[in-house]
């Protein structure tokens, strides 16, 4: 329904309404399903006691070939070695199977970051460390995300993994971006679709300037001084 009235309204009209707006129509079409109530169990302080570990969610948005998945990875691998749990959820590998279903569309775009922002919080809500990376273009899509985990006082880390588009262009490991300028890919991000950067990002990452070692420790550090995860 929601995508209906923005139909109705205009896509670039609804890009022009303030993110509060945007957000009471996501939250007046959000749920379809009636006669549901929702089931207790055990409690998230009791996972916190005996997991040791707190969970959150930190989430990597940034152009293609920028580095999230990069860094996402050698996070994960780190956190595993010092025995904290935690997961990654994937732009590309999401649509293999939960979004499989989705392109990339303006509509299809907030509806895959919209799934993929409800997994992340069961994740940190199960006292993981959650790393997701999408490109995310739409700020009113993320700060959605943000909401919906500050609302169950979930932590939420918005990382900016800033790279200047033609650097990201060089790198090209998928050979996405030549297709983008043959026109082979329609709404390409930062080509032919739009990019919103982070107004107020937890976190700066400018991969063309720091070693994926860099960002990790950083990052480390943030999740330590936070309390999230104990200091090595």
């Amino acid at each position: 329904i929601f995508f209906r009235v923005t139909n109705m309204i205009g896509i670039s009209r609804c890009a022009r309404m303030s993110s509060g707006l945007q957000h009471t129509l996501l939250r007046a079409f959000a749920t379809k399903s009636q006669n549901i109530v929702w089931s207790e169990g055990v409690d998230r302080p009791s996972r916190e006691k005996y997991l040791g570990q707190k969970g959150a969610t930190l989430w990597l948005t940034g152009l293609s070939g920028s580095g999230k998945s990069a860094i996402a990875n050698a996070l994960s691998e780190v956190l595993l070695q010092r025995r904290i749990n935690c997961y990654n959820l994937d732009g590309d590998n999401v649509r293999f199977g939960l979004n499989s279903n989705l392109g990339f569309s303006p509509e299809d775009r907030t509806e895959n970051i919209r799934r993929v922002g409800e997994v992340a919080k069961l994740f940190a809500d199960s006292c993981s460390v959650c790393m997701c990376s999408f490109i995310s273009p739409y700020k009113v899509d993320r700060d959605a995300v943000r909401e919906k985990h500050e609302k169950d006082g979930l932590a939420f880390y918005e990382v900016y993994v800033k790279v200047p588009l033609e650097v990201a262009e060089s790198r090209d490991p998928k050979g996405l971006y030549k297709k983008a300028r043959e026109g082979k890919i329609p709404e390409f991000t930062g080509i032919s679709a739009p990019y919103e950067e982070p107004e107020k990002p937890e976190v700066i990452i400018q991969t063309g300037e720091c070693e994926v070692e860099d960002a990790v420790a950083k990052l480390l550090k943030i999740l330590e001084d936070d309390g999230l995860i104990p200091k090595s």
